[in-house]
């Protein structure tokens, strides 16, 4: 061990679920020369790095996780990638069901944070230290300024403080992390369907009735996780399909909380933005 060497506790450990993340976060921690292991998700996980995995678990088989945690010592737990939530029946057979049956009747019920808070109790019971991508793979945080070439006028930048102050005022409920608005009236929130989803549905609300009607100021999406959040889970994120979907949904940028905000494939997102017109920006500080 060095003075360098951020986790010192013990070996790290890649939890994947789905999408591109994990995979950029392994690709990360290569780069940084850090020694990982990496547990699959059944189902979640993307075939490449799955096929190289050290294990592979289903879901909410918390029991076989914490075997393999126990097995290879003391670990940092790093969470990463999307998970849906379906019911433990879908997921376990009748043995891990009965294996877990503790666990899951701990994290039933309430909303996503709690769920995912629970299990990161459970695994830090277990005498493991759980961190975020933020601190694993903090390459992969949005900067604060520009990604790309454009930057919001004054139209814009009034909304992204308008979707701030909706954002906070939204945190202690458990929602989404992003909102649609066109000036200072909101659009959408996000919910369980996702910020795509969501997209879709401000594409709709976007337009005049029938095309008659004053026009509205221009769409802007703002993503930031909600205050006092556990970064290290669920940390808010955007890539290029993001940036596609914005676009469709009439958007003329995405406001992100910098270092608050993943963005997946930071080069893709910003070319894929030059090429739609829009602008992505980091932003900090108070509204």
């Amino acid at each position: 061990m060095t003075e360098a060497d951020p986790h010192p506790e013990g070996a790290l450990v890649l939890i994947a679920g789905a999408g591109r993340l994990p995979e950029l976060v392994a690709e990360s921690l290569r780069r940084a020369r850090r020694p990982f292991r990496v547990i699959a998700l059944r189902g979640f996980t993307g075939a490449t790095l799955r096929a190289s995995a050290d294990a592979t678990v289903d879901l909410l088989d918390l029991a076989a996780t914490l075997k393999l945690l126990r097995r290879w010592g003391p670990a940092v737990v790093v969470p990463a990638g999307g998970v849906s939530r379906p019911s433990p029946a879908a997921i376990l057979n009748a043995g891990a069901a009965l294996r877990n049956r503790e666990a899951l009747r701990a994290i039933a019920g309430g909303g996503d944070d709690r769920l995912l808070r629970a299990a990161v109790t459970l695994v830090e019971e277990d005498g493991h230290r759980v961190v975020g991508v933020h601190e694993a793979a903090p390459d992969l945080l949005c900067p604060e300024g520009p990604i790309g070439r454009r930057i919001p006028d004054a139209e814009a930048a009034a909304s992204i403080r308008a979707g701030r102050g909706v954002l906070d005022a939204l945190s202690p409920y458990d929602l989404g992390q992003a909102v649609a608005l066109a000036g200072d009236r909101i659009l959408a929130v996000e919910g369980p369907e996702g910020t795509d989803r969501m997209l879709a549905r401000a594409r709709a609300l976007g337009r005049r009735p029938f095309g008659f009607g004053r026009a509205m100021p221009a769409t802007v999406l703002v993503k930031a996780p909600k205050v006092g959040q556990d970064r290290r889970i669920d940390l808010p994120a955007i890539g290029p399909r993001t940036v596609r979907n914005a676009a469709q949904a009439g958007c003329v940028g995405l406001a992100l909380e910098a270092g608050g905000t993943l963005v997946i494939d930071r080069v893709a997102t910003a070319a894929e933005a030059d090429r739609l017109g829009l602008f992505v920006v980091g932003y900090g500080g108070t509204p």
